[in-house]
């Protein structure tokens, strides 16, 4: 006789909050360091681009479900602490790039450049846009769970695979957006949809 890991009711005590959104930001820092490192040593070309392109779908993953998995989202409640969890982890990630990304210019001057020179423009954005991933993940979650519980590999196997033909249309339709770019904006719309949609049919 075995018995689920997964408990019974949502998890967004402050504990579970800062825990998990600490794990999160990590994982961001992690990705954003691969990602730099791939666009520095590799040449411009198709193996880089792919590259890029599934570090921006595994973050995607990391920053959008993870957190719905960790505060268990079932309820509204649920959904919130995932929504939480996400916010924390970017704070997260803004201490892991000031204290290490920036002294070391991991961005090259183009980045600030779209700021009018300022450093800190891209921070509130990144705010809201990982609050946000988290909240859609939650929502995803919460709906799937209500179906029976879900693990990470089944949230996350339809939205890659909408990225990814959201992506392969848009390179056809000759997007001039770099490949990373149009993969993390197919991704996020992927993710909104099938929350969105899983959602009504709830109601």
């Amino acid at each position: 006789m075995t018995t689920s890991a997964i408990p019974s009711a949502d998890r967004s005590d402050f504990r579970n909050v800062l825990r998990s959104g600490t794990l999160v930001g990590l994982i961001t820092g992690v990705g954003v360091v691969a990602f730099v490192a791939i666009s520095r040593i590799l040449p411009a070309g198709a193996v880089r681009d792919v590259l890029e392109g599934i570090l921006v779908l595994a973050g995607g993953v990391a920053v959008s479900l993870i957190p719905g998995q960790r505060a268990v989202s079932r309820t509204v409640e649920g959904v919130a602490g995932a929504a939480a969890i996400g916010l924390w982890g970017t704070v997260v990630f803004m201490i892991f790039d000031i204290v290490l990304l920036r002294p070391f210019k991991a961005y090259p001057w183009t980045w600030d450049a779209i700021g009018g020179g300022s450093t800190w423009w891209y921070l509130p954005i990144w705010w809201m846009l990982g609050t946000f991933l988290a909240w859609m993940g939650g929502l995803l979650t919460a709906a799937r769970n209500a179906r029976g519980a879900a693990s990470l590999t089944q949230l996350a196997m339809p939205v890659v695979i909408g990225a990814v033909v959201l992506t392969a249309a848009g390179k056809l339709a000759g997007c001039p957006v770099p490949l990373a770019a149009l993969t993390g904006a197919g991704y996020t719309v992927t993710l909104a949809a099938l929350a969105l949609f899983y959602n009504a049919r709830q109601a």
